[in-house]
């Protein structure tokens, strides 16, 4: 039996699946080294949506053995001045980006140990000089690959950076403030419409809220409020009748609100983000 561990890339962009690019970078990175175990976390980013991108990656990176190397490709400032980097997480993995804020969430949840700016002169896929506007390919696919493989260790990404200078966006803290909980709205469970909000279950139960309890929920962009209702605390989304709003915990063990079988985020027009607040009261 081969007991060798695989090491492992997995792929993460804007770019869809309607052309060659994501096969391009697996291309790169075979070719870096056969060896090596490819995987994408999701293609389907909505364009130039850095901020869908940071969640995405804290959603799903601590599955992955540590040592896992990811590419994260949402980057609307390629060709321009901003930073190449390769950053290490405090679990051990390592995240090939461009530092326009796809760290966010890594960095509040997980945390950052590390930050290198990937030094292009060297890790870079021969013969791509004269492209500036796939460094997806020409730059990260090329540096993971290089990464995971061993060729080059993390110190020969590039020198290094303050971990604390990396671009940031702006996040709310889930925070109790008074008698009312406040977070952001994070992400959308796109294939149902369900808000994903960064409120933990555990604020709730310092508040007394517990399943079967109801709530009062304001959702808000900038202030103004485009949700509020008194919401149920349901385990199954059949706790309430069809096309009923309810509060949920998701898989997450977050806030999550939904529609039963149907889609929340469409019928209210709600959308995540920076701006995006969510306040929860218990009902009296």
């Amino acid at each position: 039996m081969n007991n060798t561990v695989r090491k492992c890339v997995v792929f993460l962009s804007d770019f869809g699946m309607v052309d060659g690019a994501v096969s391009a970078m697996h291309a790169v990175a075979d070719a870096v080294d056969e060896t090596l175990r490819l995987e994408d976390l999701t293609h389907e980013i909505p364009q130039f949506n850095i901020w869908e991108a940071s969640y995405r990656l804290i959603q799903a990176l601590t599955y992955w053995k540590e040592g896992t190397v990811f590419v994260c490709v949402v980057d609307p400032g390629v060709g321009s001045n901003r930073k190449s980097v390769v950053a290490l997480t405090k679990s051990g993995h390592y995240i090939v980006t461009p530092d326009n804020g796809t760290l966010t969430h890594v960095a509040r949840e997980i945390g950052i140990v590390e930050v290198r700016e990937i030094e292009e002169a060297v890790n870079r896929l021969k013969n791509s000089q004269s492209s500036y506007t796939f460094h997806g390919r020409d730059v990260y696919a090329y540096t993971a690959a290089r990464l995971a493989s061993s060729i080059i260790s993390f110190e020969e990404v590039g020198k290094t950076l303050d971990v604390n200078s990396i671009v940031k966006l702006e996040v709310q803290p889930a925070l109790i403030e008074n008698d009312e909980i406040v977070g952001n709205v994070d992400i959308l469970d796109v294939r149902y419409g369900s808000l994903w909000s960064n409120i933990p279950q555990t604020l709730l139960k310092q508040l007394d809220i517990d399943y079967s309890n109801y709530v009062d929920v304001k959702i808000s962009c900038k202030n103004c409020i485009v949700f509020g209702y008194t919401l149920k605390v349901c385990k199954s989304f059949t706790e309430v009748e069809m096309g009923e709003p309810l509060m949920y915990i998701n898989s997450l063990l977050n806030v999550g609100i939904a529609l039963n079988q149907d889609d929340f985020a469409t019928k209210f027009h709600i959308q995540t983000g920076e701006g995006w607040r969510i306040k929860i009261k218990k009902h009296i």
